[in-house]
């Protein structure tokens, strides 16, 4: 008996302290991530460097691009030394948008936030688009924290699974 009490106490103890951690979150921190990821979308249609790149932690955040497997298995067989994963940053990626004369865009399906207020993070799968077509898809992920400007993105990771690569 004394192993189920405890069991008992211990699982009455979690839902407490999960019950204390959902509460102390700001009512409006969820719809406010759901405003960076809007903002994100709509800044690449407008071709709109400035705003995405304001979307971002300035410094110290972290960008990382990981091959599917069916277009890894591709690509590796015409170039054996390529790597799966590819580090880089939000400018890059902010410049192309600004500079890019065709039609671009960005499409998000099951948008998934998790945020205790301070921190948050973001899951969805993502449909890249050029001009109307598909130009790679895969699965995204953010890491966003809260600062005295807003929430901003601070890490990015994605698998990219370009067009033909299936």
């Amino acid at each position: 008996m004394t192993k189920l009490a405890i069991a008992v106490l211990v699982a009455a103890l979690t839902g407490a302290a999960t019950g204390t951690l959902r509460a102390a979150v700001p009512a409006d921190a969820q719809a406010q991530v759901q405003q960076v990821v809007e903002h994100f979308r709509a800044a690449i249609i407008a071709h709109d460097q400035a705003a995405l790149e304001a979307l971002f932690v300035p410094e110290g955040g972290a960008w990382f691009e990981v091959l599917g497997e069916d277009a890894f298995r591709r690509m590796k067989a015409t170039k054996p030394d390529l790597s799966r994963l590819h580090a880089d940053n939000y400018r890059h990626f902010a410049a192309f948008v600004g500079g890019s004369r065709q039609a671009i865009e960005e499409r998000f399906d099951n948008v998934r936030i998790h945020t205790d207020g301070a921190v948050a993070s973001v899951y969805f799968d993502f449909v890249f688009l050029v001009d109307g077509k598909p130009n790679n898809t895969g699965s995204e992920t953010w890491q966003l924290v809260h600062t005295n400007d807003g929430w901003r993105i601070s890490a990015m990771a994605y698998s990219d699974n370009p067009a033909g690569a299936h």
